[in-house]
């Protein structure tokens, strides 16, 4: 058999709108998710003014690092320390497991590099501290917090 033309001839081009249609969108998702992808640590720095905690939060767990790079671990009022890493690990594991909502700071001396905090985040982060804090000075005061 024969096949029979109905006058329509065949096209040999590709039709690219849609392809661009396509690309525009892909175009539009990566501008948008591309800054969202940065990589890092999360950390809400604190500011010089920040506004002090509300009084009727719990009493914070506050891990404090010294110029020297010791660290003390303030529980209630009382005060553990120098102690290593895996001593303070267990202090927050256990106080946290008390209490999961228990806000959790870290008090350090400016002259204290930034790869000590680091390591201070990590030990409260292994212990079970969802988020953590900057206690900071009042600009213009000569006191420590």
């Amino acid at each position: 058999m024969a096949q029979v033309s109905r006058g329509r001839k065949l096209m040999g081009e590709i039709n690219v709108v849609p392809y661009i249609d396509v690309m525009l969108v892909l175009l539009i998702i990566f501008m948008i998710t591309a800054p969202l992808l940065t990589q890092g640590v999360k950390v809400n720095l604190p500011q010089a003014a920040a506004k002090p905690l509300p009084s009727a939060q719990n009493n914070p767990l506050v891990l404090s690092v010294t110029r020297d790079g010791g660290l003390y671990l303030s529980v209630n009022g009382t005060t553990v320390g120098p102690a290593g890493a895996h001593r303070i690990g267990a202090r927050v594991s256990a106080a946290l497991a008390a209490d999961p909502t228990r806000p959790v700071m870290i008090k350090a001396d400016t002259a204290v590099s930034y790869g000590v905090i680091v390591r201070a985040m990590v030990i409260l982060q292994d212990a079970g501290a969802r988020k953590v804090g900057f206690i900071t000075q009042p600009p213009g005061s000569g006191q420590s917090p």
